[in-house]
């Protein structure tokens, strides 16, 4: 498979991963503000596993929600770093 044919299915997806993680962020914020149910740690930290990092560190920024919130905060920096130093290691061959 070519870089160009993975990236036409890979765009969307982290497209959407990064779109629903960056709501679900807000709408757990607004639920904290409400005192409602709220959205699970565990599923917004998955969303970041699952590509959406991204918008949950801009989330987290523009809602000023979970900023220091532990392990929340540590546990999505490990998700960051990973994200970053898999592609690395996989393209230099250290797997």
């Amino acid at each position: 498979m070519m870089p160009t044919e993975i990236w036409t299915w890979v765009q969307p997806y982290l497209i959407a991963v990064n779109l629903l993680g960056f709501v679900s962020f807000g709408l757990d914020k607004l639920a904290a503000i409400r005192g409602d149910w709220r959205v699970p740690e565990a599923r917004l930290l998955l969303l970041a596993a699952l590509g959406g990092t991204p918008a949950i560190y801009l989330a987290r920024r523009l809602f000023r929600h979970k900023t220091r919130k532990q392990p929340f905060c540590s546990r999505l920096h490990k998700i960051a770093v990973a994200q970053i130093l898999l592609p690395i290691v996989w393209v230099l061959g250290f797997t």
